[in-house]
């Protein structure tokens, strides 16, 4: 029971040689449980063309409960990224990825069905293959430039997310888009811009040093 556990306990902290045992059996458990976080990420991904048919389908129900998912899957690979310590290269690559390519198909995906207008979907788009590119540019000219996430874009993709919930709410319930709604495609819009103007600020500072 408790008093063999204890025992237990003690007799592996007081040997060296089973206590080295013992700590590499948990960091080996650890590293197996490294990858976790990276595959409810690649997860994310595959909601991509699901939530792309559901839209245009007008599944709207559907497509909400898709959104919510990634969003929970979101929190959840973070949380145990942080919270465990199982942070990894890949994953910081490939988390902002799976954010980008979720939210660029739904904003995209929206456009085409007349739900958000098509400029706003064509901003978005924009704005991120010109951030892409010039990363790019700054390898191809042999002077690499790590993105670092900006207060600006950080903001900005928590209005895209915001906006984009209520769209798929509205299309969901049947229920007319408000102006309230157009001065959130209006704040969209705006910060879309103060983003992309940023990163750009930022690259010809690092490009011009």
């Amino acid at each position: 029971g408790m008093a063999s556990g204890l025992s237990c306990a003690i007799s592996v902290l007081s040997s060296p040689r089973k206590r080295d045992r013992h700590f590499n059996s948990m960091r080996a458990q650890i590293f197996r449980f490294r990858s976790v976080p990276n595959l409810i990420t690649i997860g994310r991904l595959f909601l991509v063309p699901v939530v792309i048919d559901l839209i245009v389908s007008h599944r709207w129900w559907g497509a909400c409960a898709i959104f919510l998912v990634a969003g929970l899957s979101d929190a959840l690979d973070g949380w145990l990224a942080k919270t465990f310590d199982l942070r990894t290269e890949l994953g910081s690559y490939l988390d902002p990825l799976a954010d980008k390519a979720l939210l660029v198909s739904i904003y995209v995906a929206l456009a085409i069905e007349a739900a958000v207008p098509p400029a706003l979907a064509i901003l978005i788009v924009a704005r991120d293959l010109i951030i892409v590119g010039a990363v790019l540019l700054s390898w191809l000219l042999r002077r690499p430039m790590a993105i670092r996430p900006l207060l600006i874009s950080k903001i900005n993709t928590v209005a895209q997310i915001l906006v984009a919930a209520f769209v798929l709410a509205l299309e969901a319930m049947a229920y007319p888009v408000g102006p309230w709604v157009n001065s959130g495609f209006y704040a969209v819009a705006a910060l879309t811009l103060l983003s992309m103007a940023a990163y750009l600020q930022q690259w010809l500072r690092h490009m011009s040093a």
